[in-house]
């Protein structure tokens, strides 16, 4: 569980609620459905509108990603690698083999598979490298979808409060409900901005930055399947993989 997203977001919310209430507000007048309807539907439609549909369902599906992160844990990927590298110094690269079954990350498995078949150096480098880039444009377009919405989300609440003053200017006539009726218009603004700043671009935010973790995990394997089809220490191994990691981590 990502608790640092459901804490900023309640804290986040929490404090504009508290505020309006501080500030003599009721809660209630900020609870308008039509503000809400022409915010999110206005919001992404904008963003649907931008992207391809298989990008909309994929940024649908990693938005869990944000409060339960995907498994991540490039100390015991090093541990991993380094008891490859000893059963391939004491066994050959073929017994390897054994270990595919064991394997369910596709990245991690194309490369061990490319080793047991006697791949060339810098073939299985280069095939890597591909897969690795490839790997972190795919997984970019989920943040980049929330990126958007955060975008587009503060100029649709702009229009709909724009929507509820041509509603008011439309009933000058009643003076009494034009001061109610103008904070009402106000709201869908509140509505976008929130929408941008609390929900869709931390959700972004999180997304790209586990995206770099992932990347970071998979950069380890890629080094370290290399040096072990070099032939390389595995102690040797160990200490240059070590280096990917923040120094409270190396020990490991």
């Amino acid at each position: 569980m990502e608790i640092t997203t459901i804490l900023g977001m309640l804290l986040g919310l929490g404090a504009i609620v508290v505020g309006q209430v501080l500030e003599g507000g009721h809660v209630e007048a900020l609870l308008q459905p039509t503000a809400a309807l022409i915010v999110l539907g206005g919001t992404f439609g904008a963003t649907l509108a931008s992207f391809s549909l298989p990008v909309v369902l994929k940024a649908v599906k990693d938005a869990i990603h944000a409060f339960l992160p995907p498994k991540n844990d490039p100390v015991q990927t090093i541990k991993e690698i380094i008891a490859w590298t000893v059963k391939a110094r004491q066994n050959g690269l073929i017994s390897l083999e054994q270990e595919t079954s064991k394997i369910s990350d596709s990245f991690t498995l194309k490369g061990l598979n490319l080793i047991v078949d006697g791949t060339e150096p810098q073939t299985f480098r280069d095939t890597m490298e591909t897969e690795l880039a490839t790997y972190e444009e795919h997984n970019k377009t989920s943040a980049e979808f929330f990126e958007a919405a955060g975008g587009f989300a503060p100029t649709i609440g702009i229009i709909g409060a724009v929507l509820g003053l041509i509603h008011v200017m439309s009933n000058l006539s009643d003076a009494s409900k034009l001061g109610e009726g103008i904070a009402v218009a106000f709201v869908a603004t509140i509505y976008g901005l929130v929408t941008a700043n609390i929900i869709c671009i931390p959700i972004a935010t999180k997304l790209k930055n586990q995206n770099k973790e992932l990347v970071k995990t998979k950069t380890i394997i890629l080094e370290g399947l290399y040096f072990l089809q070099a032939g390389e220490n595995p102690r040797l191994i160990e200490e240059k993989l070590k280096s990917f990691l923040p120094e409270s981590h190396r020990e490991k």
